[in-house]
């Protein structure tokens, strides 16, 4: 498969997909400033999160079955195009001041089922444009990105919400859709085309294919299973941030956002890490290190005197650093492990998997909280994390992964 001229064709791809990124930050981030000021109810936060998670992670793993059937571009530019529809039909609906709550969560609903199929489909495109040896340093790129968006579209988002309503701020990421859209129009995607009938039953098996493209690999499987457990162990302490830095630390509006802030900045330094340098180090150990960094500063923070609040910050910003580094590696990792006809269903089942224990860490972050305290819950969840790093260590297939390709063979 050829693969010259990959730079300025993902050059296309980054820019529309930043835009898109960032708009949708900002957005969500509104979005959620919104619902806060109008509502003053962690339920209905809660409930509007499950709303954007739960249909992706239903649904995921048969869209993985037609991103591999479907041409990987259109999939995108149609997903893009379904959430802007749907981001429309919520400004109609957020116009007059009379708000619907319950369409409201439909049309966030609506916006994930597009989700669940172009977020594979966009990491199951690199493999196809990228020469194996580069895909780690894009990979880091994408982490670079998602970090500046995660940076810069909460200001971008505050800025608007104080300066229009709702239904307006919105269209935001009407404009990201449209760049992104635009941006895969102007450039060429290979498509790996499959010969399979469109059956209920004929789904079954491919999704079963996928599944197998997990199973019969035992390292990744390993990996699959660790990544899943550290999940269950990382969501409700990453929804915990605001409490600690509140209940802790003494902190307000001003240290909530630099925390925010902060652990972007750490995501966009692990990514530059990883596009500008070129790393020696095998993937498998990059992950489980990050395992390892990430527990240990979950750990620490949970520890600290109240009095220590910028050594908090510090511990935020390695952790964004490990998690970045940790993503990264592991996508590459499964890209690089998985026939590119598989990658829509190995990805869209690892989506689901991850998505799940994220919903049960918000249904029960709020009674772990209040029932072990928050620093417990960050010394807890970092040992839970630490743990898997190391059992990561001690796992032969896992550790075999990717031996030839990462020392050159």
């Amino acid at each position: 498969m050829e693969k010259k001229n990959w730079f300025r064709t993902y050059l296309f791809i980054w820019f529309g997909q930043f835009v898109s990124l960032l708009s949708s930050s900002a957005v969500n981030f509104a979005l959620i400033v919104w619902l806060s000021l109008e509502f003053k109810s962690a339920e209905i936060l809660a409930y509007s999160a499950i709303a954007g998670l739960l249909p992706q992670a239903i649904i995921g793993p048969f869209a993985g079955v037609y991103i591999d059937r479907w041409d990987r571009k259109k999939i995108m530019i149609f997903a893009d195009g379904f959430i802007a529809i749907c981001t429309i039909l919520m400004t109609i609906a957020l116009r007059d001041g009379h708000v619907q709550l319950s369409l409201v969560y439909l049309l966030m609903a609506c916006r994930s089922v597009g989700s669940a199929f172009h977020s594979p489909a966009m990491q199951a495109i690199a493999p196809l444009i990228v020469p194996e040896d580069k895909l780690l340093r894009v990979s880091g790129i994408n982490q670079m990105l998602q970090s500046v968006s995660s940076i810069a579209g909460p200001a971008l988002g505050t800025l608007a919400i104080a300066n229009f309503p709702i239904n307006q701020v919105l269209y935001l990421d009407v404009i990201g859709a449209v760049f992104a859209i635009t941006s895969l129009l102007l450039i060429s995607i290979p498509h790996v085309k499959t010969q399979v009938s469109g059956s209920i039953h004929q789904v079954w098996i491919d999704l079963k294919l996928g599944m197998a493209a997990i199973y019969k690999n035992k390292g990744l499987a390993w990996m699959f299973m660790y990544s899943v457990i550290a999940t269950v162990g990382i969501m409700p302490v990453a929804i915990m941030f605001p409490l600690l830095t509140i209940d802790h630390f003494g902190g307000k509006e001003f240290e909530m956002s630099v925390i925010e802030v902060i652990w972007g900045v750490g995501m966009l330094v692990g990514g530059s890490i990883l596009s500008v340098f070129k790393i020696s180090l095998r993937k498998v150990l990059l992950i489980n290190s990050m395992h390892i960094l990430l527990g240990l500063s979950f750990v620490f923070s949970g520890i600290l005197s109240p009095s220590l609040f910028w050594v908090f910050v510090g511990l935020t910003g390695l952790g964004g650093m490990a998690m970045s580094i940790f993503s990264a590696a592991f996508m590459t990792t499964i890209q690089e492990e998985v026939a590119p006809e598989m990658l829509g269903r190995v990805f869209s089942l690892y989506f689901s998997f991850a998505i799940i224990p994220s919903l049960i860490g918000l249904l029960f972050a709020g009674n772990i909280a209040d029932y072990i305290g928050v620093a417990n819950a960050f010394v807890i969840s970092g040992f839970i994390v630490i743990a898997i790093g190391l059992a990561s260590f001690f796992t032969p297939s896992l550790m075999a992964l990717g031996v030839r390709k990462d020392s050159g063979e």
